[in-house]
C-alpha cells in the first residue's frame, strides 16, 4: 500500500462534499506529474490524506481511499467545465482521474504550520518550499505521525 496527500480547495470540493457523496471523482488535475502518478504509481486501496488548500488554515482534514483505476478525466472533454482542454483528443486523452472513497474526517485540521513544526515531518513533500503539485507521496512514517497528530489535538 502507498500513501498520498491530495489537495483541493474546500470552496471547490471539500471533505464535506466527499463525506456526503461517499465516493466521487477526483478530477481536474492538469499536471503531467500528477497524471503519471495516477497512471503509474497509485493503486486501488492506497490511502490518501484530504488536504484543504487555500483555506484558513491550510491543512489535512481527513482520510480517503483510492477507489478506482485511473481513467480519462471526463472534464477535459466538457467545454462547459473549468477543466476543459481543447487540445486533449478523446482518442488519446491527456488527463486522468481516479475515484476516491471517504474514510474519515479528522476532528480538526492538522495545519501546514503544524506539519512544518513537527519532528519527523521535515522532509514531507507538502512541507517543502514552493511545493505546488496537488497530489504528493507520503511515507508510511509520515502517515503514522500525521494520524497521531490528528488524534492528539492541536500542538501547543
Amino acid at each position: 500500500m502507498a500513501y498520498w496527500l491530495m489537495k483541493s480547495e474546500p470552496n471547490v470540493y471539500g471533505i464535506d462534499d466527499l463525506e456526503r457523496e461517499g465516493v466521487n471523482l477526483w478530477e481536474g488535475c492538469r499536471s503531467y506529474q500528477v497524471r503519471n502518478t495516477f497512471r503509474d504509481a497509485m493503486q486501488i486501496g492506497d490511502m490518501a490524506f484530504f488536504y484543504h488548500s487555500n483555506a484558513d488554515p491550510n491543512g489535512i482534514v481527513g482520510v480517503m481511499e483510492i477507489a478506482s483505476d485511473a481513467f480519462p478525466d471526463p472534464t477535459q472533454f466538457d467545454a462547459n467545465s473549468h477543466y476543459y482542454d481543447p487540445k486533449s483528443p478523446p482518442g488519446a486523452p491527456r488527463w486522468l482521474a481516479r475515484n476516491v472513497r471517504f474514510v474519515r474526517r479528522f476532528g480538526r485540521t492538522v495545519s501546514l504550520a503544524e506539519l512544518k513544526s513537527t519532528p519527523g515531518l521535515e522532509q514531507m513533500a507538502v512541507c517543502q518550499k514552493g511545493q505546488r503539485i496537488s497530489v504528493l507521496p507520503v511515507t508510511e512514517r509520515e502517515w503514522e505521525i500525521v494520524n497521531r497528530l490528528a488524534e492528539q489535538g492541536a500542538a501547543v
